[in-house]
């Protein structure tokens, strides 16, 4: 699909943002693992937590709907089935690499196979430390999806180093850990996403350098009854959108708060954007509240690479916002992006290449010369498939003189299904 996306004046308005997508899939995984009855309000309608949840009804956990929410029906750890087929995770790295580490910990025997985006993303992280707990895994050129994984042997317990800040990572290895008789500990250097430990409240020893959080047979898997809050990588395209747009006054509610998440508000800020929070609240053991952002003089930024972890998946529309700054900004450290559903470091690159922007690619980043009063007449963007290359290429068309394109532009509904509809409803046009 092609789409036409004209210039507006100014974005005012109130969004609703889609569930959080991390949390959804965690919250479908989690539940199966919990023996007893979840339920779970707002969970996402994206293509990627629906994957992961109906991989976990292959698994055993029954799931109905009442009232708006999911009533999830856990089989606990003992109690996980072996599919009948194959557990397709569609486009979702998260459920590939989430439930790897828990068929390699179970000892269940499956086939997780995915769409040729996922299956064109190496697994190679997730086989290594799964093998040395004692999973065998038969994978494509040995690093490539579909994935075959049983495990014969006793799990052995793994002290892992995280080579890099990786939560999907992470989260793998502690799954697999969860069905130990004794403890397998992650230990994490640079902080990544800490949704899993949240959720599944898990023991973490934290020093001035260091996380060290652990997880074996001995850990009870909690209740996964709560709210899913907004995705806070949602949020992103209108916090970069109503700073950039004259006069915008944008106000986001029910955004997931989590300081693992939203390095991207730090950034803006640091920017000179408008952005306040209101109403912060806790939905069950993730924070969240509102936002409110508006239109704003941005100044250019170099982004420490310790904080890339934290705001990986805002990236592309952060090099947006830094379009529209004055001066030059700076993302490096970032080379986990050329790994992403596609190569995001080259797919940002041909979205500001294709508005004439000043900037240099970077193996690890990119550089972007930036001028609040940068203009173009129209583009045409290819979004590579990609949802956020696709939604960044969106709101740099919203400043544009005439109407742009985006093709391949329904890659949006994986992470973000209205969001079509929520920009005609914020655009303003006279």
């Amino acid at each position: 699909m092609i789409k036409h996306v004209a210039p507006a004046l100014s974005l005012k308005g109130e969004i609703t943002l889609p569930p959080d997508k991390s949390i959804s899939q965690r919250a479908a995984i989690f539940s199966l693992l919990h023996e007893g009855v979840s339920e779970v309000g707002n969970y996402s309608a994206a293509q990627d937590p629906q994957s992961t949840l109906r991989c976990v009804q292959h698994l055993g956990a029954k799931v109905t709907e009442n009232a708006g929410r999911l009533i999830i029906e856990g089989t606990g750890r003992k109690g996980i089935k072996t599919p009948d087929g194959d557990l397709d995770c569609g486009n979702s790295g998260t459920a590939m690499r989430l439930l790897s580490g828990v068929l390699a910990g179970a000892g269940v025997s499956a086939k997780l196979v995915g769409d040729e985006s996922l299956c064109g993303r190496t697994m190679t992280r997730i086989i290594n430390p799964l093998e040395e707990m004692g999973a065998h895994i038969l994978a494509r050129n040995g690093a490539y999806a579909p994935l075959f994984i049983n495990r014969n042997d006793a799990l052995k317990p793994l002290s892992f180093e995280l080579p890099i800040p990786s939560a999907q990572l992470k989260s793998c290895v502690l799954l697999a850990g969860l069905f130990g008789e004794e403890p397998t500990e992650v230990i994490e250097t640079l902080p990544s996403r800490d949704h899993t430990e949240r959720l599944l409240n898990l023991d973490q020893k934290i020093t001035t350098d260091r996380k060290i959080i652990t997880a074996s047979l001995t850990d009870e898997i909690p209740n996964q009854s709560y709210i899913i809050p907004g995705d806070f990588s949602a949020a992103a395209f209108w916090l970069v959108a109503g700073a950039i747009q004259k006069d915008a006054e944008i106000l986001i509610t029910n955004v997931g708060l989590n300081p693992t998440r939203n390095a991207l508000l730090d950034i803006l800020r640091d920017m000179g954007a408008d952005v306040t929070i209101e109403n912060e609240r806790m939905e069950g053991a993730e924070p969240a509240g509102d936002i409110i952002v508006k239109g704003s003089d941005l100044k250019a930024v170099e982004i420490d690479p310790k904080i890339i972890p934290n705001c990986i998946d805002e990236l592309p529309i952060l090099a947006v916002a830094m379009l529209f700054s004055e001066g030059t900004s700076t993302i490096s450290g970032a080379e986990e992006l050329r790994h992403k559903e596609t190569d995001r470091i080259m797919a940002m690159s041909k979205m500001l290449e294709a508005v004439g922007a000043n900037f240099e690619e970077q193996e690890d980043g990119l550089i972007i010369h930036g001028d609040p009063e940068f203009t173009f007449k129209s583009a045409k963007f290819e979004s590579f498939h990609d949802h956020r290359i696709a939604m960044a290429s969106a709101v740099l068309s919203l400043k544009g003189e005439k109407t742009s394109q985006i093709k391949d532009a329904e890659s949006a509904a994986v992470s973000y299904p209205s969001f079509w509809g929520d920009i005609d409803q914020l655009r303003v046009e006279s």
